[in-house]
């Protein structure tokens, strides 16, 4: 990917860690150890967004992959309008993608994004 970046043939999209497919399938500590558990078994793309939640997963595989950064690639998506807590439109303007990306960062403990 991009400039020699290189990731497992599997990754794991974490959107239903937090929503979209039911009830949630676990604990908080649960998901953690989801997460964790697919580094130790190989998996080392992560695949989020700012929208799934709204924030909840982005700050869930933030808590649970800061102590193993190093080890794993992280993506997540913008370009949502979302107003007290809802997604109500799209929003790609410049000001709005140096404002998620920085929320991103903060969200996903990292310096980076990949």
């Amino acid at each position: 990917l991009g400039q020699g970046l290189q990731v497992s043939a599997v990754g794991l999209g974490c959107m239903g860690m937090s929503q979209s497919y039911g009830p949630n399938p676990g604990t908080r500590d649960d998901m953690i150890a989801v997460l964790r558990s697919a580094v130790d078994h190989g998996v080392d793309f992560f695949d989020t967004a700012e929208v799934y939640g709204p924030y909840v997963n982005e700050e869930l595989v933030g808590e649970a992959l800061e102590p193993i950064r190093d080890r794993v690639v992280l993506a997540t998506k913008f370009g949502w309008d979302i107003q007290d807590g809802k997604s109500v439109g799209l929003n790609s303007r410049p000001e709005q993608i140096r404002r998620v990306a920085e929320a991103s960062l903060r969200s996903l403990r990292s310096d980076v994004i990949d």
